[in-house]
């Protein structure tokens, strides 16, 4: 029940969330790439939760330190992210990272991206 309802919150608040955050992450199409690789039906079901929990945290209001804090508040986000995708890069793609890459791209000039 809990994986389920991390994939929800994950699938419903990335996108908004990553757009703020864009610019205060300097690895920013790695957690694009990451949320590609996350709901992609070739990856393996622990890789999925690995990722879908990483990118949780990062979309949680709540955590460790509060993103409000500029220069600190992705500090943790950044911490749990970087393990996550130290874990299951092989499984992240060269075309994850390619549709990371268009979403960014349509990101910057402010058009909306979803799946």
């Amino acid at each position: 029940m809990a994986a389920s309802n991390d994939e929800n919150t994950v699938r419903n608040a990335f996108w908004p969330k990553m757009a703020k955050a864009m610019v205060h992450l300097p690895f920013a199409d790695e957690v694009v790439a990451a949320w590609y690789c996350a709901f992609d039906p070739a990856t393996p079901v622990k890789v999925k939760a690995t990722l879908i929990g990483a990118l949780a945290y990062f979309i949680m209001p709540f955590d460790l330190i509060p993103d409000i804090f500029l220069g600190l508040g992705f500090t943790d986000d950044i911490a749990v992210l970087i393990t996550a995708f130290s874990l299951v890069k092989s499984h992240i793609t060269e075309a994850h990272r390619a549709r990371a890459k268009d979403a960014i791209d349509k990101m910057k000039v402010g058009e909306n991206v979803s799946d």
